[in-house]
């Protein structure tokens, strides 16, 4: 009998549901993914840049975590809210309350548990699909990779199961507290929407101050760093929430004092409604609006990052390649470029020392930045006078120029990876012809465009690591080059990408369920205010037309403060990133489209519970 009645329930209200159901599926999808990228073991190993970006995924499954687990909590009580007008009436008709609390308790596990089952099947195509994207992507091989992981589901179910069990056990708790009295009454309980125009001032001012704080703290975040993103996560924060709980409840009466504005069509009972219900929403709005900004920030940061990747590059390299002892396949390859810059120097190596004539460097010195802050290059103009400089020494420090040793570490590629523990050093000619080592090239060469090299310059990088490995006698993983570096940071840049593209879409999707379920779990206690306006006579078009209204507000002042702390927010990574601005209309249109959609659902839901049903 208790299941029969939990069943009924759940096939009664699926339509409910559904949007419940919509909200956990993505959540649980996207965690069973990032555990599948995470976990499997063996393509990790196969692949070595792969394993670098694991963490990436640690880290979204980390946030997601304890996103969902909020939003788990709020989303069960709408079932509770739903549900508990018919669960009285069953303690009303002599059901004892230990059966009712059951009730609960095995309806809300068995949401559950369809979610979970229906999320890992979605999990799985999504890793199968995003898994293949990411691989295409990195340019690696999807061998080894397993979309059905065995233990990426038993973490998943361990997790979900874990929060369904205490989400449950909450819901049945809260029933178990009530009299019936109070269970049948709950729909009736709402808060009044009371504003004192002194501490609405005073919150407001409060709040615009905290705001401002965080806002400078994002502008100076390369001088604060940790301590600027605690201090803005907080005053951010605690500003966005007192500013929903002071400004809107005032903007929304002074709204319904503005004649002009109030007595035109149903505006009265609109802002009236708004008015009534503004208190209450406070906290869901300052929620939704704090998770908004890190769902779009999630996005914009992680594509920012992305695309800013040779950005970053080029910051410290000026050159693109750099090709000690050149063979006849370099040469082939450097044909296959359009150069916009070629120059070679000439050095002498033994098993101690390295030395570079300093004649070729004169004659012709390289392109560089005077501060890695510049944009503009130019040809090193520093002097070198001395019969003899030291670049690298294990014993000395440099006596080299700056600009001159940041060419020789950078865009000449001189490292202990290539001499090992050799010393490096500039000498003249007099010097360097009594010098009794083997000569060497180095050719270093620019590109009009790095990226549409990356084949040539890969090969080029395969030859250098053996040049490297016949200098030092030692076998090497990997050597260290402009591309190199590039495939790295593009591996961790792709893997955040995809975290902050994903991470970013179950926060505005849980949010914006969120929402949906605040408005509609309070959407009984106004059916007999509709009904009232439709027995006395007002046309139902403007009845919607007053719905579409009143939602509009509510999820419009969450949107727009919400994407202004992003415009705000992408300003802390200046410093780290050319552009962070780059194509940030993208997961802002995503975004847009996303809360446009949960916008149009939850005034449908909302029309069918309030309207009065017609013949």
């Amino acid at each position: 009998m208790l299941l029969k009645l939990s069943l009924s329930s759940i096939r009664k209200m699926m339509k409910d549901y559904i949007v419940l159901l919509f909200g956990l599926v993505i959540s649980i999808s996207i965690f069973y993914m990032f555990q599948t990228l995470a976990q499997n073991k063996e393509f990790i190993e196969a692949n070595s840049v792969i394993s670098s970006i694991v963490f990436v995924f640690h880290v979204g499954t980390a946030i997601l975590s304890v996103i969902t687990l909020f939003y788990i909590f709020y989303a069960t009580s709408f079932i509770l809210s739903l549900r508990q007008k018919e669960l009285g009436m069953y303690m009303m008709l002599g059901a004892k309350k230990s059966r009712v609390t059951q009730v609960m308790f095995f309806e809300t596990f068995a949401i559950g548990l369809i979610s979970l089952f229906i999320g890992l099947l979605v999990g799985i195509g999504l890793s199968t699909g995003i898994g293949d994207l990411l691989m295409k992507q990195l340019g690696f091989p999807a061998d080894g990779f397993k979309p059905f992981y065995l233990p990426s589901i038993t973490t998943t179910l361990i997790f979900y199961i874990i929060l369904f069990l205490l989400t449950s056990i909450v819901n049945a708790a809260k029933i178990a507290k009530k009299s019936i009295l109070e269970i049948l009454t709950a729909d009736g309980q709402s808060e009044p929407g009371n504003v004192k125009r002194v501490q609405t001032l005073v919150k407001t001012m409060i709040s615009v101050i905290l705001i401002g704080i965080g806002y400078f703290a994002f502008i100076n975040m390369d001088k604060l760093l940790h301590f600027g993103v605690i201090i803005s996560a907080i005053t951010t924060t605690t500003g966005t929430y007192l500013i929903f709980n002071s400004f809107l409840p005032y903007f929304v009466q002074r709204l319904k004092q503005v004649r002009h504005i109030n007595e035109k069509g149903l505006n009265s009972f609109t802002y009236a409604q708004l008015r009534f219900r503004v208190v209450s929403l406070s906290k869901v709005l300052g929620t939704v609006t704090m998770l908004i900004a890190l769902g779009v920030g999630a996005m914009a940061a992680g594509l920012s990052f992305y695309i800013n990747i040779s950005h970053s590059v080029n910051t410290f390299y000026t050159y693109d390649v750099a090709i000690h002892h050149p063979n006849e396949a370099d040469e082939k390859a450097l044909e296959k470029m359009n150069l916009t810059d070629k120059l070679q120097y000439r050095y002498k190596l033994d098993d101690q020392s390295v030395y570079f004539l300093k004649d070729d460097l004169i004659k012709n010195p390289p392109l560089a930045k005077e501060d890695l802050k510049d944009e503009e290059v130019k040809r090193i103009s520093a002097p070198l006078p001395e019969q003899e400089y030291i670049v690298s020494s294990q014993e000395e420090p440099p006596t080299v120029p700056e600009v001159w040793s940041r060419s020789f570490f950078t865009d000449f590629n001189v490292s202990s990876q290539l001499f090992a523990d050799r010393t490096v050093l500039i000498t003249d000619k007099e010097r360097y012809d009594q010098f009794e080592g083997k000569e060497y090239q180095l050719l270093v060469a620019m590109t009009d465009d790095f990226l549409l090299y990356e084949l040539q310059l890969k090969e080029i990088g395969e030859r250098q690591k053996e040049v490297a490995q016949a200098f030092t006698g030692q076998e090497l993983e990997m050597f260290h080059t402009k591309y190199t570096d590039y495939e790295q940071i593009k591996a961790i840049m792709t893997g955040t990408v995809f975290m902050g593209f994903f991470l970013g879409i179950a926060f505005l999707m849980m949010m914006a369920s969120v929402l949906m379920f605040k408005i509609l779990s309070s959407a009984t206690t106004d059916i007999k205010r509709y009904s009232m306006l439709r027995k006395i006579g007002v046309r139902k078009p403007l009845l919607i037309k007053s719905i579409y209204k009143e939602l509009f507000i509510v999820f419009t002042f969450p949107a727009l403060l919400g994407i202004v702390h992003v415009l705000a927010g992408m300003i802390m990574f200046s410093f780290i990133l050319v552009d962070p601005y780059l194509k940030i209309w993208v997961p802002i249109t995503i975004f847009l489209i996303i809360y446009a959609i949960y916008y149009l659902v939850t005034v449908q839901l909302y029309k069918g519970i309030v309207l009065p049903k017609e013949a």
